[in-house]
């Protein structure tokens, strides 16, 4: 189900929270599983026991039944929660992408400077004031995987506008903290991603459940309508923070509020004037730095164009690449021996890190390839001399 145009609109979200209440009232069966986004509602149901058209009929009928926005109240958990500015596993993760991905980049090498160009702020410092006084309103969780929450700042003056990587990352650290578009996510595990970087904060997912701040049941911390605020540490005191977490020796402080719309509706026609000024010099610096993109790619296909063609001839069994991809590490240095089955390189493609094995005992000759390199399915990776 899916409401309204494509825009930010918390009417909408507040309309697919309507629906999923009253049918916790009022069940359908055959209905297993609600998933609510921004703007949407995905209804899994079993056919076997219901129809596709009765489904659509029953919900367009309860659409009708559903009270208006305007004066909803919804209890929300503002749930406060440490995060280090540019830890060293968000730095990294940066770096790695450096390595393997694309060296150049608009949002390289710094995701927090990026930020700040692309949003007209003056400063670094700027950006992480905006982070560490921003209310980020829960819309949907499981955005990827293990509750991994999309989540939007209630004042629009704090919505810090970016793209997403191109192409994704295939590492960030399980915690990281990242913007993509105007939302905010937390990485539940280690995983790939998109999202620019800003930080690092506490595991959200922890299916022993050993900490008491997590509901009996639920192995993920976050819920629909909780509003994060973040504070700040440093790295060494979110180390102590984060081990503590997990073992339940350290919790973190929820304070219990109600979400009353109409107030939210006053503070945004309060706030008018300078919510639309706050946007117009966002929307500048953006069309500003999409115009610098379009050049520096151009620069970059210049250079690629102008080339010379990689050619080396050696003897001995070729080692051939399964998968179009970049090339990550070299495991083995050249002239040593090598196992049939040993990995001897590693691709990363489609957000995955994938070995390249030898296909048979001998000795490394050498590679036609270094870290960074792009390759294509069937290319020539390395010689083996079989003997």
């Amino acid at each position: 189900m899916e409401y309204g145009e494509n825009i930010l609109d918390m009417a909408l979200r507040l309309r697919v929270y309507l629906v999923m209440e009253a049918l916790a009232k009022s069940p359908i069966p055959g209905i297993q599983e609600l998933s609510p986004g921004v703007r949407s509602l995905q209804v899994r149901f079993e056919p076997t026991l219901v129809s596709q058209t009765e489904i659509v009929k029953r919900l367009l009928a309860l659409e009708e039944l559903l009270p208006d926005v305007e004066n909803l109240k919804i209890p929300t958990r503002v749930v406060h929660m440490p995060m280090a500015l540019q830890a060293s596993a968000t730095l990294g993760a940066i770096q790695r992408y450096q390595e393997t991905v694309r060296a150049p980049g608009p949002w390289l090498p710094s995701n927090v400077e990026f930020m700040r160009r692309i949003n007209g702020l003056d400063s670094v410092d700027q950006v992480r004031d905006i982070l560490f006084k921003t209310s980020y309103l829960i819309m949907g969780l499981g955005d990827v995987y293990l509750g991994a929450p999309c989540a939007v700042p209630l004042d629009p003056r704090h919505r810090l506008l970016t793209s997403k990587y191109n192409p994704a990352r295939t590492y960030t650290a399980e915690g990281t903290v990242g913007i993509g578009g105007v939302y905010m996510c937390i990485y539940g595990m280690d995983s790939p991603g998109g999202y620019q970087l800003v930080g690092r904060t506490l595991p959200i997912w922890n299916k022993f459940n050993r900490n008491p701040v997590f509901t009996a049941g639920e192995p993920w911390l976050l819920k629909f309508f909780d509003q994060v605020r973040f504070y700040p540490v440093s790295e060494e005191e979110l180390d102590d923070l984060r081990a503590k977490f997990r073992d339940g020796t350290a919790t973190v402080e929820i304070e219990e509020e109600i979400f009353d719309y109409a107030t939210y509706k006053r503070f945004l026609s309060d706030n008018a004037d300078d919510i639309a000024d706050f946007q117009s010099r966002q929307k500048t610096a953006f069309d500003a730095e999409v115009e610098h993109w379009k050049a520096e790619e151009a620069k970059i296909s210049a250079v690629v164009a102008d080339a010379p063609e990689i050619v080396m001839e050696e003897s001995g069994l070729e080692v051939k690449a399964e998968t179009s991809g970049s090339v990550w590490k070299l495991l083995v240095e050249p002239g040593s021996r090598v196992e049939k089955g040993q990995t001897i390189l590693v691709v990363e493609a489609m957000k995955m890190e994938l070995p390249v094995l030898a296909p048979q005992a001998g000795v490394l000759k050498a590679f036609r390839c270094k870290p960074g390199t792009v390759v294509s399915t069937h290319d020539t990776l390395a010689w083996i001399d079989p003997a």
